[in-house]
């Protein structure tokens, strides 16, 4: 999944559903949804000790917070996603003209993110969770085409949703499953989910690791939002209506409000660090 990290996926690029409006879900996600992966992103920074020297190629960096992160330790980051309604987002952040060693790239493909005379990336960000049933094939599909950009040894890191006795998320993921067409609907995280991943794409598993990453939101309407903005609901929308999947979520959000009107959902996500061989 995921995929950021929550879907956000390069191969879903083009394919949201006519009833959500691609940039108002792109502010969504940038200004609710993203922040809420800044522990899985500085785990990971801070384990493979991002910095001047890392060159980093994030795949579907979505509005571009991970690489402002990494940027600011001194790396040199490069981000590629199709969505050109993302990509503004993150030049906004990035401003690649600025001070930071930043570049942006609207694309389809990896491949594009870099030519003859660019250097070796270091390292390759996929923070993408695997998230419904078909993801795990379009991952594999984006890795194979960046892992020609990579050094070797460079470090590949999947990320992914825990156990769902860990992700109280788990339970509201499930009205996608439940309103979408079964092949296209949300489904738990199995245990070696990233490995198979890894390993069909050639890479050597080398470390792994959990993160608490709980959701928390103003209110029932953020949640809602943010939680559609991740792009998980989008076949559930196209089966039905985003009235029908807002009402359906709101309710199963329920449990988790405080008295407050807050809401408040811990979670666990899973990575995985990959070589290339």
């Amino acid at each position: 999944m995921t995929p950021t990290l929550v879907r956000e996926h390069l191969a879903h690029a083009g394919s949201a559903p006519p009833r959500v409006n691609p940039r108002k879900r792109a502010r969504d996600w940038s200004e609710i949804q993203e922040r809420m992966l800044l522990p899985l992103h500085e785990t990971v920074h801070e384990r493979l000790e991002v910095g001047p020297g890392t060159r980093l190629l994030g795949l579907g960096c979505g509005s571009g917070l991970a690489l402002l992160l990494a940027a600011a330790k001194g790396a040199a980051v490069t981000g590629v996603d199709s969505r050109p309604e993302h990509l503004a987002l993150a030049r906004e952040r990035l401003d690649p003209d600025g001070p930071l060693d930043a570049r942006l790239v609207q694309t389809d493909s990896p491949a594009d993110a870099a030519d003859d005379d660019t250097p070796s990336y270091t390292l390759v960000t996929a923070y993408e969770t695997v998230g419904a049933l078909d993801d795990s094939d379009d991952l594999g599909d984006t890795l194979a085409a960046a892992l020609p950009l990579a050094a070797r040894g460079a470090a590949v890191v999947l990320a992914g949703w825990g156990p769902p006795e860990r992700c109280a998320t788990s339970t509201v993921l499930r009205v996608a499953a439940k309103l979408a067409e079964p092949r296209h609907g949300w489904r738990p995280a199995r245990r070696d989910d990233l490995e198979e991943v890894a390993l069909r794409a050639g890479l050597k598993p080398d470390g792994s690791g959990r993160v608490a990453c709980p959701f928390g939101y103003a209110d029932t309407d953020s949640a809602v939002r943010g939680l559609v903005s991740t792009g998980l609901f989008d076949a559930a929308i196209a089966a039905t209506d985003r009235k029908q999947v807002g009402k359906e979520l709101t309710e199963s959000l329920h449990p988790y409000r405080r008295p407050d009107g807050t809401v408040w959902m811990p979670n666990v996500f899973r990575y995985l660090i990959a070589r290339v061989p």
